[in-house]
């Protein structure tokens, strides 16, 4: 019997215009009020860049609300930002993976506990960051160095071209094999997380610590940076617009996307009609 719920945000539960349908909604209060089940986002964003998440879920008022953030960087409560785990990226690494970036020009995110710090910031990514988190830091520094007492929960790039991106993966190796957690998601980012760190480990920790068997969760997902949340819950559930590696590995494939209530589909599947 699922318990639990991991689903990813964006491309997921939240449509193309960044929120969350009505239809949504009603499908995941209606599993926790009838059916007793955790609703947990768990997303590449950050704690703080998920306030109409939080708002429109009514996550703030529920003293048993938990976000997976930065792909599973940091386990917290939604309520008051209380950290139980937080997987940072080792500084020396941290620089290392920012000095490449900066010197290949690209656009790089720097995530800490609560803020986000942007480089070489283009127009469209802007436009993006800003809407999730108005007050994002674009700084003008040429390295990491003033971040080294603030913990580094994750750094991304950001480039609308993807295979651009798997090249700078591919050209990273020397300095990520077998050190740096290495993905993707919206087709725009590469994310990069401590070694280990990924959305399933979120998944593992918060089940352990809330007492529910792996086997009683259920993860919904579109992009690679949920691959490993997909494959260690109990149900994996891949929506309609999801990668084709997405849906290789999942229990189910949505008939709908994230445009259509995909969400809500896969709660009636497996909650309501189970």
């Amino acid at each position: 019997m699922i318990k639990l719920i991991a689903c990813d945000l964006d491309e997921t539960l939240l449509n193309s215009d960044k929120k969350i349908s009505e239809k949504n909604r009603i499908a995941i209060q209606r599993a926790k009020d009838e059916y007793g089940v955790l609703f947990v986002p768990a997303t590449g964003r950050g704690y703080t860049c998920i306030d109409d998440v939080l708002d429109t879920l009514a996550l703030r008022d529920q003293e048993d609300a938990y976000i997976i953030s930065n792909n599973g960087g940091i386990l917290c409560t939604a309520k008051d930002y209380q950290k139980l785990q937080f997987h940072a990226l080792p500084f020396a690494l941290a620089c290392e993976l920012f000095q490449f970036g900066y010197e290949a020009n690209v656009c790089i995110q720097v995530f800490t506990d609560k803020d986000v710090y942007a480089f070489h910031l283009n127009e469209d990514e802007k436009k993006w960051l800003f809407m999730f988190k108005p007050d994002s830091i674009i700084c003008e520094e040429t390295s990491l160095a003033f971040l080294k007492d603030t913990p580094i929960a994750k750094i991304l790039f950001q480039n609308t071209d993807m295979a651009y991106l798997q090249q700078i993966a591919k050209q990273m190796q020397p300095i990520t094999k077998d050190k740096v957690s290495v993905s993707y998601s919206s087709n725009r980012y590469l994310e990069l997380n401590a070694i280990g760190v990924d959305k399933g480990l979120g998944l593992r920790e918060l089940a352990a610590h809330l007492g529910i068997a792996i086997e009683d969760t259920m993860a919904i997902g579109d992009n690679l940076n949920d691959y490993a949340m997909l494959k260690d819950a109990g149900v994996a559930v891949a929506v309609a617009n999801a990668v084709a590696e997405i849906q290789a590995i999942s229990d189910y494939v949505t008939k709908a996307n994230c445009n259509e209530d995909a969400v809500a589909e896969a709660i009636q599947k497996f909650i309501f009609a189970s």
